[in-house]
């Protein structure tokens, strides 16, 4: 199974939130946005998403939005006001 290609935008991460960039290419990967549960998934697991932290990624168009989290899982979709 392909999963997202996605990489963590340190100099905009804070302890308060990780931010994270939709890579692609997304002829051979989905999108952050179509691969949400499993990326939620694998930042959990790795350590980079504790309770409390906010997910925001840039997706394929550029535009920042937020994955929302909740008991370590993904709950939706949400736009960035920030």
């Amino acid at each position: 199974m392909r999963s997202a290609n996605f990489t963590i935008v340190h100099r905009e991460s804070t302890p308060d939130r990780l931010v994270i960039r939709d890579e692609g290419p997304w002829d051979r990967h989905p999108t952050v946005t179509n691969d949400a549960e499993n990326v939620v998934a694998s930042l959990v697991a790795d350590g980079y998403l504790p309770p409390g932290r906010k997910l925001l990624y840039y997706d394929s168009d550029g535009r920042l939005d937020q994955l929302l989290v909740r008991d370590g899982r993904f709950a939706g979709f949400a736009p960035w006001e920030g």
